[in-house]
């Protein structure tokens, strides 16, 4: 089952992680939407993967690091979540509400799209 979090929560849950390695937030929206809103890493290294891409870039991703995927809303994240999990990652979750959420509960000088 993947772990569902608002942006609001992600910090309490990755230091709730016992995964080895830094906590990574995984943004799986495509350029174009980076160019519109971006999250500035805080606490975590953030890295960009399209959602389309992250077969062929499987091997940037490490299985023991916690990972919280991100996208505009959290489809697509959660369908890389599950993506992951079915590859043996472990410590996997959905930030629910995507870069929208992370706008109105973190940081309203993200752009809304």
């Amino acid at each position: 089952m993947i772990v569902q979090i608002r942006p609001s929560q992600l910090n309490a849950w990755l230091q709730s992680t016992d995964a080895s390695g830094p906590p990574l937030v995984l943004d799986v929206r495509e350029p174009h939407e980076l160019q519109i809103a971006a999250v500035q890493p805080d606490g975590f290294t953030l890295l960009t993967i399209p959602m389309g891409s992250v077969p062929a870039r499987l091997a940037e991703l490490d299985p023991e690091q916690p990972i919280a995927c991100l996208c505009h809303h959290g489809g697509r994240s959660m369908q890389v979540a599950q993506f992951l999990a079915a590859r043996g990652y472990e410590h996997i979750a959905n930030i629910a509400g995507g870069i929208d959420a992370w706008s109105t509960e973190i940081d309203p000088a993200i752009a809304r799209y």
